[in-house]
């Protein structure tokens, strides 16, 4: 898997990764700290409001970004977003209201709305290859899953020698550091074949997406990851404080235990990768989501807990991780950006809906029922990508072009009436082959 790091430009962009997501996790600690200081016992619907106008950002956001991904050359782009984001958390030991944590972190998340899908279709173009493509997707999981587990380690020993305002400082070195790693590459920016509307380029990756068939049900495995991860994110912290009466480190191991389920998939992939398609491993993680969540009720221990979350957080990552192959070899390359931007809104939207649901419902009617529910809602999405993804998906598919002349290039390359390729969507292909949809 490390071999995939001998490529410079990628050795240095992931090194960004890791060195921003490091910044971050300290970040989240020291919010919530300035939370608790500022509001105290209503810390908590800070953190939550937070946490949706986060959301709401990269719903909203990724998709108008993308717009003018391909107008900027990348890595002028990622490194003002890099520049943007650490001035602002820059700005956060500063604040003395409540409503200066909502401006401020709608402003981080902004910024990353914008970073986040553009970092993420470079790397296709930075590793051509699909096998060291999907070794790099198995060590960026392994970054978010190390990055959970050590950041709250890190912040933990720096708060014994300094206060926790100093966390953002780490915070803001992570991004200008990422920054500077992305300056010593060059970054290859595909440009679009035409000059397109705002509209158009806003709203292009979402069509594309939803005019694909296994994009459609990538959609639908997002609910089902969102509705299990949801229950892990918002509820670790109620079942072991309040059904197993726990403390806070107890809350922490639990936790690590998703990391560390999450973490064994992503070493596993690669090798089960490079043996069958994206699908059956993706379906068979979102179904062990299912399975797993359903079981939350018969949990009443830490150690019981404790699997259930590595078992949740190994299918996880069996579902997520594969997720950027098949946005690759969805659009073309100049439409990537619009492409995974789209993803981004798309699943950050599963998760809008989920994060309130685990939470009022776990208020209103308990924890075992919110299980239930939400493992029902996993299952809906488990059934609908099923439906929405073909089991059988050739590589080649025939279609006819009756909307093309005579003499077009893409008919003197493919045949003049019906012909076969590979099908993307894309201003030539706008609807998907109606014989294999």
């Amino acid at each position: 898997m490390l071999a995939v790091l001998a490529n410079r430009t990628y050795r240095h962009l992931f090194a960004a990764q890791v060195i921003a997501l490091i910044g971050t996790g300290l970040a989240t600690v020291a919010l919530g700290l300035l939370a608790w200081d500022l509001a105290g016992a209503d810390a908590g619907v800070v953190l939550g409001t937070a946490l949706a106008i986060k959301m709401v950002a990269y719903v909203t956001l990724a998709p108008i970004a993308s717009a003018f991904a391909d107008r900027v050359p990348r890595r002028a782009m990622l490194v003002a977003l890099d520049l943007i984001r650490a001035t602002v958390a820059l700005a956060l030991p500063f604040v003395s209201e409540v409503w200066h944590i909502y401006v401020l972190i709608f402003l981080l998340q902004a910024a990353s709305a914008g970073f986040t899908p553009t970092f993420q279709a470079t790397i296709p173009d930075v590793l051509p290859d699909e096998a060291e493509y999907t070794r790099a997707l198995s060590l960026s999981r392994l970054a978010y899953d190390l990055e959970n587990l050590l950041s709250p380690m890190l912040a933990a020993a720096l708060l014994t020698v300094v206060s926790f305002p100093v966390l953002f400082g780490g915070t803001v070195i992570g991004f200008l550091a990422s920054a500077a790693l992305v300056m010593t590459v060059t970054l290859p920016s595909p440009r679009p074949t035409q000059p397109r509307g705002i509209w158009d380029r806003t709203t292009r990756g979402i069509r594309i997406y939803l005019a694909t068939p296994r994009l459609r049900g990538l959609l639908a495995l997002n609910l089902a990851v969102a509705a299990a991860g949801a229950m892990v994110i918002v509820n670790t912290v109620v079942l072991v404080q309040a059904r197993l009466g726990l403390g806070e480190e107890q809350v922490a191991l639990a936790l690590a235990a998703f990391g560390g389920g999450s973490m064994v998939a992503a070493l596993l992939l690669p090798r089960l990768l490079d043996r069958m398609p994206d699908r059956p491993p993706m379906i068979a993680g979102a179904l062990i989501l299912v399975c797993g969540t359903a079981f939350g009720p018969l949990v009443g221990s830490l150690p019981a807990l404790m699997a259930l979350w590595l078992v949740i957080g190994f299918g996880y990552s069996l579902t997520q991780t594969p997720t950027g192959r098949l946005l690759r070899r969805s659009a073309q390359p100049e439409d990537r950006p619009a492409i995974f931007a789209a993803q981004f809104a798309l699943s950050h939207a599963c998760w809008l809906l989920t994060y309130p649901l685990a939470g009022r419902f776990g208020a209103a009617f308990g924890l075992d029922a919110t299980f239930l529910i939400m493992a029902g809602l996993a299952a809906l999405g488990v059934a609908s990508a099923l439906k929405l993804w073909p089991a059988a998906e050739p590589e080649v598919l025939p279609h006819e072009h009756p909307d093309l002349p005579e003499g077009h290039p893409h008919l003197w390359e493919h045949g003049e009436s019906g012909h076969s390729h590979a099908v993307v969507i894309d201003d030539l292909h706008r609807q998907w082959p109606s014989r294999c949809a």
